[in-house]
């Protein structure tokens, strides 16, 4: 028979914000925070998010060249891993994370087409990692 656990907050009883879940195979336990996406913005070929979570703005620095505002900052600059993708049918497009423009508070991006040139084009992130 199914159950259906209807909740508002769920609450670690030894740490507030720390929940364990019993992994595959029932012998190991995750952190379900920290298994959980604290960011994720979906991107037009332009700054204009398209749709995102933990994200208020962007700024668009030139072609192909963007940075995205977090409502909730990370611990430390290094306090993320941040995955990118380039949503285009142009063969070869690449998105990689600009170390220069992001910080704690900012996920920056830069988008290059084939040629390995900085090209305007839509993109997904996701961040995982520890909020301040």
């Amino acid at each position: 028979m199914a159950s259906i656990l209807k909740v508002d907050t769920i609450t670690g009883v030894a740490t507030a914000g720390s929940i364990a879940v019993t992994g595959e195979g029932n012998s190991t336990t995750t952190n379900l925070q920290q298994g959980l996406a604290k960011v994720w913005i979906s991107v037009t070929s332009t700054v204009s998010i398209h749709d995102s979570l933990n994200t208020s703005s962007g700024t668009d620095h030139g072609t192909g060249d963007y940075s995205y505002n977090l409502t909730n900052a990370f611990t430390t600059i290094n306090g993320y891993s941040q995955t990118t993708a380039v949503f285009t049918t142009a063969a070869g497009a690449t998105c990689t994370r600009n170390s220069g423009r992001d910080a704690a508070a900012i996920i920056a991006v830069e988008v290059s087409n084939a040629a390995g040139t900085l090209a305007d084009d839509s993109l997904n992130t996701t961040a995982h990692g520890d909020l301040a």
